[in-house]
């Protein structure tokens, strides 16, 4: 956990807010007017909110911009007792969203910030007004995912049935940069001594990377199905398909398969836009930020 008020040289100038009410310590920013239309920006593996640096300004000028760390990154707590999966981190956010009374949200999301924003959606749908959707799979589409695994998960599968993605994982204090160069990082110039710093400093030891070691099993044991699939429970689908939603996709993603999560979202939102990013990999806030935030701004003005 990353000492609340560290600003990582003027990069991360936020000041920071605490909320207990998941029975944990999570942090979240929010910046911009408290009367202002809400966006929720969530991060995923193996980041945290420092992802969304080069966002929140230009947000925070018309929108309240509220960006949480999942338990177990950024300044959030790492509590070693709870359980790391898809439904905990909803679990969490649905807890985070009641405790402020927020309403008609915009989630914009990248990698497990989708699912986690689509299991929340199929199950508070009231509370969501656009869905802006970047390098993830948001789900509920039910496009056949591809044979292959893509270049991440088959890393994954590799090193945990030879015992070793505990070992590696776990030591992303010094392997942050390389765990997203697997995963897909084009942008190299924006890597400074600060910024690897700021990717590495939520895990200075073992225990503290249990989130991002558990990210990447739920996939691969299937741990996430069960909760995805009791989300269709609610009969809520019908509701989800007519929020307004925007896909964005970085082709040079190597977690995320972009042509099935592409199929997978225009199976749920035919009529809604899809945007390919030649050039641009999975973490597409750090390869093409100031293209995104005019996606944004532009989305939310054509569906107000």
């Amino acid at each position: 956990m990353i000492p609340a008020d560290e600003t990582f040289d003027g990069t991360w100038p936020f000041e920071p807010h605490f909320s207990t009410a998941a029975g944990f310590r999570q942090h979240y920013v929010d910046e911009g007017p408290r009367d202002g239309e809400v966006v929720i920006c969530l991060h995923g593996e193996p980041t945290w909110g420092y992802l969304y640096r080069n966002f929140i300004p230009s947000l925070a000028e018309h929108y309240r911009v509220i960006v949480p760390d999942h338990m177990g990154f950024g300044k959030s707590e790492t509590p070693q007792d709870r359980v790391y999966t898809l439904k905990t981190h909803v679990e969490n956010l649905e807890k985070l969203i009641a405790d402020l009374d927020l309403q008609n949200i915009t989630f914009v999301c990248q990698d497990w910030g989708g699912p986690i924003t689509g299991a929340y959606t199929i199950r508070h749908p009231e509370r969501v007004k656009r869905l802006f959707l970047m390098n993830t799979l948001f789900g509920y589409g039910g496009a056949t995912p591809p044979e292959e695994k893509t270049p991440w998960f088959q890393w994954i599968e590799k090193h945990e049935e030879a015992g070793t993605l505990g070992g590696i994982v776990g030591e992303l204090g010094s392997t942050a940069l390389s765990v997203m160069k697997i995963v897909g990082f084009q942008n190299t110039a924006a890597v400074t001594d600060t910024w690897i710093r700021a990717y590495s400093a939520p895990f200075p030891d073992r225990d503290s990377c249990i989130g991002a070691i558990e990210f990447p099993l739920d996939v691969h044991y299937a741990r996430f199905q069960e909760f995805v699939i009791d989300g269709l429970q609610t009969g809520n689908l019908d509701r989800v398909k007519a929020v307004p939603a925007s896909l964005v996709y970085g082709m040079e993603d190597r977690a995320i398969a972009p042509e099935w999560a592409m199929a997978d979202f225009r199976l749920l939102f035919p009529d809604a836009p899809v945007v390919q990013l030649p050039g641009v990999g999975h973490f597409c806030q750090e390869d093409a930020p100031e293209t995104l935030v005019a996606m944004i701004q532009q989305f939310i003005q054509a569906n107000p």
